[in-house]
């Protein structure tokens, strides 16, 4: 996968992108980074890349003409179209599903904006997605960006040391993830539970269903209205429901 990010701060993702997972990808060619600052591609003598709006208001707004030549600059010499993704809080809601949508694709440009925000025809006319974290407002799109690319850099093969992680994180099968233990059994009197001690790979699988289900019921209720649940899970939360009344 080839990931471009166009950002008025190239300096925020050294840190990021050369550290731990993202740094392995890179080792094993699962990935390539590249960081522009579209500054360089103002033709304003002062490299402007902000102006005011048209019909007053506060704040500054991001001008087409740079990032429509930063992403024509990338494209130029690419076999296939990337998606454009514009990070904003306006945007689409980031998801597990959609960062496993994302790591499908060949290449990805990601757009981190600053200011008040964008001329609309950036978002009519040169990009493709528009994500958001969530309900609230960041300076930038920077570390926004990060997010994502980590996210959909994880998923890509053999990057991640077990295959299978990917696939049990929470929200990749439509609940949040079972509990987790380790060494020592017993800590200060907090012990882990028998079943995870037994050696019966088929308990503990039971368990970790269940647990699964139990916390998402516990902290994510709403995600069980698109979860694709087994006969075995709709009737537990059936229980669960009953208890709960």
């Amino acid at each position: 996968m080839k990931v471009d990010v166009l950002s008025l701060f190239p300096e925020m993702f050294e840190g990021v992108l050369h550290s731990s997972i993202m740094k392995k990808a890179q080792s094993t060619d699962a990935v390539t980074f590249k960081v522009t600052n579209f500054r360089d591609y103002s033709t304003d003598k002062h490299k402007k890349v902000d102006d005011y709006p048209y019909g007053g208001g506060a704040g500054m707004v991001l001008k087409p003409e740079p990032l429509f030549a930063a992403v024509e600059a990338i494209t130029a010499t690419t076999k296939t179209t990337p998606r454009v993704i514009l990070m904003c809080p306006q945007g689409e809601r980031f998801t597990q599903q959609k960062a496993e949508e994302l790591a499908s694709e060949e290449h990805l440009v990601f757009i981190c904006g600053h200011y008040e925000g964008y001329d609309e025809r950036i978002r009519d006319f040169l990009v493709t997605d528009e994500l958001s974290l969530g309900d609230f407002v960041l300076t930038g799109g920077e570390i926004a960006a990060m997010a994502v690319i980590d996210s959909v850099v994880r998923l890509l093969p053999n990057v991640l040391g077990n295959a299978e992680s990917p696939i049990l994180d929470s929200f990749s099968t439509g609940l949040l993830e079972h509990p987790q233990y380790t060494r020592p059994a017993n800590f200060k009197g907090m012990e882990v539970p028998p079943v995870l001690l037994s050696g019966n790979h088929g308990l503990v699988d039971q368990w970790r269903e269940e647990q699964s289900l139990l916390r998402t019921f516990d902290r994510r209720e709403d995600l069980l209205e698109t979860a694709p649940l087994t006969d075995h899970q709709r009737k537990l939360l059936k229980k669960l429901k009953q208890e709960k009344k």
